[in-house]
């Protein structure tokens, strides 16, 4: 039988990962040679090039609030829209940073630089995590809530009408059992997280246990007519019946996954952002006090 919901099931756009990857690459190959150069000799915080590599670092942190106006403010649409100025947002939040530790040479100093510099560090690590989370929620997003609803509406017909799965009884009640146990996400933020690590795991459990299971069914199908004739074409057909049936199983089961993954990460988002918001107010905070110390300490 043809299940049209089955082909809704796409790949997740994994060719997002690709430009951020190389990003990552590249910034850490930077900051690595940047811990290892000894630019002490010819950058100094307090003068020259190292000074202005602070200014211009501080400075490209203070437009990471344009993002925020922008999402706010819709006169503000001009600008651009808001999928770019998230762009914007994540580039000015790594070139920032990484401007900053070059100005103070990757060392600690006095009191109130230190205290913007740990909290430079905190925003622009729960960046790299927020940039992940986010990364992760909209790889699972197009269309595949309603493509696991479809497929288990159309699971539900399967029970009833004339197809090569309807000669399984019990397989999509199985199929839900499976799914219960290994694949619908727990309560708890925690247990949702572990959910997400193992996930691989699980599916390959899954779809092992449900193979096994379609594998036994046809031949119980088989086995168990009573009409030597029908059993003879069950027989016949078994090994196209039990690829329709993985084939079903395994998409099921897929987009069950994407869409546990989801809403985990949708809550975990939603909880990062509670945490990112503070300490970038904290991190504004810190600089302001920092650059006022400074220049009434260089006057």
């Amino acid at each position: 039988m043809n299940v049209p919901a089955a082909s809704l099931v796409r790949d997740g756009p994994e060719h997002r990962l690709h430009w951020p990857l190389v990003w990552t690459v590249s910034v850490a190959g930077l900051l690595f040679w940047g811990m290892h150069a000894h630019l002490e000799r010819y950058i100094t915080p307090v003068r020259g090039f190292g000074y202005w590599l602070g200014i211009v670092g501080g400075s490209l942190m203070v437009l990471l609030l344009l993002y925020s106006a922008r999402k706010r403010a819709a006169w503000l649409r001009w600008m651009g829209g808001i999928p770019l100025w998230f762009d914007i947002h994540m580039v000015l939040g790594v070139i920032g940073p990484v401007l900053i530790l070059f100005h103070c040479n990757f060392q600690l100093g006095a009191s109130n630089s230190n205290v913007a510099l740990i909290c430079m560090l905190l925003v622009a690590g729960s960046g790299v995590v927020g940039r992940y989370i986010y990364t992760r929620l909209h790889a699972h997003m197009d269309g595949h809530q309603d493509t696991l609803d479809e497929l288990k509406a159309a699971g539900d017909k399967l029970r009833e009408q004339s197809n090569p799965i309807a000669f399984l009884p019990g397989l999509v009640d199985a199929i839900e059992r499976v799914e219960q146990r290994f694949i619908e996400p727990p309560k708890g933020i925690i247990p949702r997280f572990v959910h997400i690590l193992t996930g691989g795991i699980r599916a390959f459990i899954a779809r092992r246990l449900i193979h096994r299971e379609i594998t036994r069914a046809v031949q119980r199908a088989v086995t168990g007519r009573s009409s030597s004739r029908g059993a003879a074409l069950i027989a016949q057909h078994a090994a196209q019946i039990g690829a329709v049936a993985r084939r079903y199983a395994d998409r099921r089961l897929a987009a069950g996954r994407r869409t546990s993954e989801f809403q985990t990460y949708a809550r975990l988002f939603s909880y990062w952002h509670v945490l990112h918001i503070p300490l970038f107010y904290m991190l504004l905070i810190s600089a302001v006090v920092h650059v006022v110390a400074v220049n009434v300490y260089r006057s």
